[in-house]
This record gives structure tokens, sequence and C-alpha cells, in this order.
């Protein structure tokens, strides 16, 4: 049973959740697969500081040496979620099975799409992202895996009269087979110029076996920038660009299971294969980028060598921060903190593991925060999610939906 959680029944249940748990046995297989054959440098210290890169003064950082996090059930008892997201004051919540939940203030989560029969629930795969158009509000897209392994990218329609989209008006937009079962992506955003962008993985296997992280005239391993509406038949491209396949915004990706925009900085969480994770963070104004798999594991040369490598012109980005496996094991990307509720956090990126669960933020200074003694560690962390009014929220693939508050004692 899902349900809307309120007053007590959030506090029963926060002290149960903040406590690492087992893994469910149907979360996103996003854990690494094999080590790479090719040596790699010899492990450093994790980073605890990065340097930010687009933007030339970061914002002022206010202190945070007393402030203390924890997690606020919200909802909780959908089967295996993995995206939140807001619109008009209502939330909502992606089943990976195949089904989005409408979670109304005061009222138990309702079917809002149900496409189960369409989409194959397996391991990385099933119903992975979601996004409302900015400017036609009776439209929405998805991002999940056909039962033929493709990824499909489809559009919706909203009906007038009742708060749920119609199964039978999907449109799809963009349709693409997928050579192994994990490495999907899965998620879909609109940026802030009205474009949607789409994270694609390799293509999946290990050591990127088809060779498509640094092939510019595949779709996979790539970060994806088309334009969308009910008044385009699929897919438009405006912008420029700089690959040989014009949706193509950035290369050199594995695995971009979740980004997101703080206005027009993109934030790019790339889970790692053997040895590190990575977050990158770029101004969606460049055109060009490769972030750099498989010649690069975060910053260690992975198929090298690398001295020298020849990127043909390409940009190739640094990431902001990156950890070691003795850490973790799969990065789960958020989102930038703008709410008003906890000030002192404005400006920080929040982010967390799938295996270890922690809750940690980088400052607009480049600073490293680690909240989890206060929040406690979330088993499966499979998204974040933040409202209109830029609080942040956590999503457990065990079935709960947690807002980060701050503790007042």
């Amino acid at each position: 049973m899902r349900r809307l959680i309120t007053g007590a029944a959030a506090a029963a249940l926060i002290a149960a959740a903040c406590t690492t748990g087992s893994t469910p046995s149907t979360v996103p297989d996003t854990t690494p697969t094999t080590t790479s054959a090719v040596a790699a440098t010899a492990p450093e210290e994790p980073a605890t500081t990065t340097t930010l890169g687009p933007e030339e003064t970061p914002p002022t950082t206010l202190p945070t040496d007393d402030t203390i996090l924890r997690l606020e059930p919200v909802a909780e008892g959908f089967e295996q979620p993995v995206f939140y997201i807001t619109m008009g004051g209502d939330g909502f919540v992606v089943d990976q099975p195949g089904v989005i939940w409408i979670v109304t203030d005061g009222n138990d989560p309702t079917v809002f799409l149900d496409i189960r029969k369409r989409v194959k629930f397996k391991g990385e795969q099933g119903l992975l992202g979601l996004a409302f158009h900015p400017d036609h509000p009776d439209r929405l897209y998805v991002n999940y895996t056909a039962k033929n392994n493709a990824t499909v990218v489809s559009e919706f329609t909203i009906e007038d009269d009742v708060p749920s989209a119609d199964p039978d008006s999907e449109r799809v937009i963009l349709e693409l087979r997928q050579p192994a079962k994990n490495h999907n992506g899965g998620m879909i955003a609109f940026g802030p110029t009205g474009d949607l962008w789409i994270g694609m993985g390799d293509g999946g296997a290990s050591n990127d076996k088809y060779g498509n992280g640094q092939n510019e005239s595949t779709l996979l391993g790539s970060m994806l920038r088309i334009v969308v509406g009910p008044e385009i038949e699929t897919y438009d491209i405006t912008r420029s660009h700089a690959f040989d396949s014009p949706e193509i915004w950035a290369i050199g990706l594995r695995n971009p299971w979740r980004f997101s925009f703080d206005g027009e900085i993109l934030w790019i969480a790339d889970v790692g294969q053997g040895d590190v994770e990575e977050i990158n963070r770029a101004s969606m104004e460049d055109v060009g980028l490769n972030f750099g798999w498989p010649l690069y594991e975060g910053t260690d040369c992975f198929a090298g060598p690398c001295d020298g490598v020849d990127v043909s012109g390409q940009v190739l980005s640094v990431p902001v921060h990156e950890y070691r496996h003795d850490e973790g094991c799969s990065v789960t990307g958020g989102y930038v903190y703008r709410g008003s509720a906890i000030p002192q956090l404005d400006g920080h990126y929040f982010f967390s593991d799938w295996c270890t669960g922690f809750i940690r933020s980088i400052a607009p200074d480049g600073s490293l925060h680690d909240w989890t003694d206060g929040t406690g560690t979330v088993a499966g962390v499979s998204s974040f999610g933040r409202d209109d009014d830029g609080e942040i929220y956590v999503v457990s693939a065990g079935g709960t939906v947690y807002r980060i508050v701050e503790e007042h004692e």
C-alpha cells in the first residue's frame, strides 16, 4: 500500500529508515561489473575538495558547522521508486516496474500513468525517467526500457478531467536498441532553454565492450539535447553541435544515471566501473565536451596510455569530484539546494552512493560535507528530487521518499 506520511507517522519511521539496511533484490543493478583489464594508476586518497570550473566567482558559503540534517519521510510503500519530481505543488514518484504515482498533499498516492505492459522491468531496465514540458503543461515525457530491450523516450498527454496521463496517447520520440541489459542511463530533464536532455549509457557489459564511449556516431555513451513538443513530429535539433550525430552535446560517459541543472550549470554523476565514481560539472553552453570514458575512469587512466591522448580538438572535461570504491560502488547524483528552509545550504550539490548510502554535498567553495551522522545511511539511494521551492528529497529503492530537513534542538 502506498501512502502519504505525515505527523507522528513520519517521526516513527525516521529512525528505522536512516540506518543501513540490506540492498533490495530488485534494485537497479548499477553496481560496476568487472574491473578493467588495463592497469590503472595507484590508488589515491579520496578527494575532499574540488575546483568548480565554469563560474569565475563561487557564491558565498555560509557556515554549516552547527547544522545537523535528518530525513523526513514523505511517502512510502512503492515497489521500487527510482525518481521523484514535483509540478504545481504535486509530487510524482516513478516506480521502476512501469507506474508513475501522483502524491498530493494530505492524500494517498494514486496512479498517474501505468505502462507496465510495455516496460521490461529487470535489473537496470524499467521505467527510469520523467519530465514535464515547460511550455505545454498537458505533455509529459518518459524514458523506459521496452520489451525488445530498446530505450524508448515517449510523449504522453495529460487528461483534463482527471489528474492522470492517458496511456493510449503515447507518441514515441526516440527509440534506441541497447546491446546489453545494463548502463541504460534513463534520466531525462528539460534544461533552462526548453531543450530535452537525455543521458545515455555506453551500451553495457564492461570495459566499454561495444566501443561507444568515444564514438560520436552513436547516441550511446552520450548526453543528448533535442527539442520536443506537440507541434514537432518527433524531435528537432536547433542548437549548435560538434559531433557527427547532431543530437549529441557531449560524449565519453559510461552510465549517467542521474544529472540535473542549476541554472545553466549541468551536474552529471557518472557511474564508474571498478575503482572510481565521478561527478562532473559544466556549463550547458559548452559544445564538444568529452567526459573521458573509457580513456579515463575519473582521473585514472583506464584504457591508456593516456599521456598526450588525441581527442580530436574536443574539450576533455575533468571531474569536479571523485571517490574510490572503498567509499561506495555506484554514485547517485542529485541536485543543488536552492530552498529557503536551510539557507546555509544554498548552492550545495547533494549526492549519494547506491551501496553505502551516505548523504554528502559539495559546497559552492568546493569543500565536501558529509551529513550522514544526522541522516543515517539510506539503503539503495536510487535518486534525489527537488521541489518547486528548491527543497531536496532522497529516494530509496526500498520504497520510501524522504525530504532533507534541518534538525532543531
